[in-house]
C-alpha cells in the first residue's frame, strides 16, 4: 500500500500571506501569466518552475542557482523537524456555490513497477523531459502532484479548522491555506491512514513519471524515493473536475463533411457566449460532443457507424469519456492539425472566433467514477482528459530532496 511520509519543507519566511509569491502549477500558466507573475514580485515561484535565462545561460541551472540564492539570502528557508502540512482551498464552483477541497501534503514513496499509485491519463514526451530537467538541476519538488485515497478516514483524521500558518488568495479568488502538523499522534495516524488504501493520480502526471525516472538513474539516492504529493480523499464533494476542450490549428477543410459517416453533425446556432453555454448543456442531456467553427457551432452525436467504433476500439471504462471519443472518432479525421487545450468553453470559442484557432471541440467534463473505473482497469485516459480545479499553489512548500 502506499507509504506517506512527514518532509522537511522548505518555506518563504514571515510570510503569513503568501498571495505575491505564489504561483499555478507550470502547465496552466500562459506567457501572459507568466510575466504578470514574474512583475508582481521578483521572488514569485514562476520563477522557478518557468525559469528564463539568456542563452548561453541554461534555464534550468539558472532556476537552481536562483533557488540557492534565495536561501543564502533568507528569503527561503527549512521548516526544523519534518511534518505533513494541512492544505484547503476555498473556492466558488463554476455553479457559484461555495466549496472547498481539503487535503495533505506529505512524500509519497515512488512505487516499485505498479504499485499501488494509479495514473488516469497519458502523458506527453516533451513535457516529461522539461521537468526532468528541473529536477535534475534543482532537486527540489517544487510543487506537489494530487493523488485521490481511497482511504476512508482520511478526512476524519485533518483538523479542518486548524488555524492556517500561511494563506494565498490567487487570481481567481480561491483562498489556499497551508498548517503545519507535527504532532506525533497524527502524524502516526495521517501515515496509516494514506496507507490503508490505493492513490488515483489526479494531477502531476508528467512530475510523476519524471520523479520516478530520475529515481531510477540512481536507486540508491535517499531524496528521490519519494515526491511531494497532495493527497485528497475521493470524494465527489471534495473535487470540482472540469473538461479540457480542443483547440485544433492548422486543420483541414470541411471537417463537418469528413466526420458524417461516424458523427450526426446538428447545427447549432451561432458562435455566441449564450449558444455556447446552450450548447455545453444539450452536451450533457444528449452525451455529445460540441464542435465550434467558422460555420457556427454544431452538436456531434455517435451515428451507427461511429457508436460501432466505439464498442469495438475501446474498453468498456472508457467509452463515454469525452476524450477518448474525441480521439477515437474526431482526431483521425483531422490529419496533421495541432492540438492546444483549455478548460474555459466560452474563451476556446472566442478564440476560433478570433482566429487563434482554426476550430475547437468541445468535450463534458469526466466523472470520478469514471476516474476510479479506469484507475483500477489499469487504464490510461488520453492526455488533457481531467482538469481538477482550482489547483494548488506552487510556492506554499518546497519539497528539496537533500533535507
Amino acid at each position: 500500500m502506499p507509504d506517506f511520509l512527514p518532509f522537511r519543507g522548505t518555506r518563504y519566511r514571515d510570510l503569513p500571506d503568501a498571495s505575491r509569491v505564489v504561483a499555478p502549477p507550470y502547465d496552466v500558466i500562459d506567457e501572459e501569466d507568466r510575466s504578470r507573475l514574474e512583475a508582481i514580485d521578483p521572488h514569485n515561484a514562476v520563477r522557478l518552475i518557468l525559469p528564463r535565462a539568456d542563452p548561453p545561460t541554461d534555464p534550468y541551472e539558472h532556476a537552481a542557482n536562483l533557488l540557492q540564492a534565495w536561501l543564502t539570502d533568507g528569503i527561503l528557508a527549512p521548516d526544523p523537524e519534518p511534518a505533513f502540512y494541512g492544505y484547503r482551498m476555498h473556492f466558488t464552483d463554476a455553479a457559484d456555490r461555495p466549496r472547498r477541497t481539503i487535503g495533505v501534503i506529505g512524500a509519497l514513496v515512488l512505487p516499485s513497477g505498479d504499485g499501488d499509485v494509479f495514473g488516469h491519463e497519458r502523458t506527453l514526451p516533451k513535457a516529461r523531459s522539461d521537468r526532468l530537467a528541473l529536477l535534475r538541476a534543482t532537486r527540489t519538488n517544487l510543487d506537489p502532484i494530487w493523488g485521490l485515497s481511497l482511504a476512508r478516514d482520511l478526512n476524519a483524521v485533518l483538523d479542518t479548522e486548524a488555524p492556517p500558518t500561511t494563506s494565498a488568495v490567487d487570481a481567481a479568488g480561491t483562498r489556499h491555506e497551508l498548517t503545519l502538523i507535527t504532532d506525533p499522534e497524527t502524524l502516526g495516524r495521517l501515515r496509516t491512514a494514506v496507507a490503508s488504501a490505493p492513490i488515483v493520480l489526479a494531477d502531476g502526471h508528467h512530475r510523476f513519471e519524471t520523479a520516478c525516472a530520475y529515481r531510477d538513474d540512481d536507486p540508491d539516492d535517499p531524496g528521490a524515493q519519494a515526491v511531494m504529493t497532495f493527497v485528497v480523499g475521493l470524494d465527489d464533494d471534495l473535487l470540482d473536475v472540469r473538461a479540457i476542450h480542443r483547440l485544433v490549428h492548422s486543420a483541414p477543410r470541411g471537417l463537418r463533411a469528413r466526420l458524417g459517416d461516424l458523427l450526426n453533425v446538428d447545427d447549432a446556432g451561432p458562435n455566441t457566449p449564450e449558444g455556447v453555454r446552450d450548447l455545453t448543456i444539450r452536451m450533457t442531456e444528449r452525451g455529445a460532443l460540441g464542435l465550434v467553427d467558422r460555420d457556427g457551432l454544431a452538436l456531434l452525436t455517435p451515428a451507427p457507424v461511429g457508436s460501432d467504433r466505439i464498442s469495438r476500439d475501446l474498453p468498456a471504462e472508457l467509452r463515454d469519456v469525452d476524450a477518448a471519443r474525441f480521439d477515437t472518432l474526431v482526431r483521425p479525421a483531422l490529419g496533421d492539425a495541432e492540438l492546444s487545450y483549455r478548460d474555459d468553453a466560452v474563451t476556446v470559442a472566442s478564440m476560433v472566433d478570433k482566429g487563434a484557432a482554426d476550430l475547437a471541440v468541445l468535450l463534458r467534463p469526466v466523472t470520478v467514477p469514471q476516474i476510479r473505473a479506469a484507475a483500477f482497469a489499469r487504464l490510461r485516459m488520453p492526455e488533457k482528459t481531467s482538469y481538477f480545479s482550482p489547483k494548488p499553489r506552487t510556492g506554499m512548500v518546497f519539497r528539496r530532496l537533500d533535507d
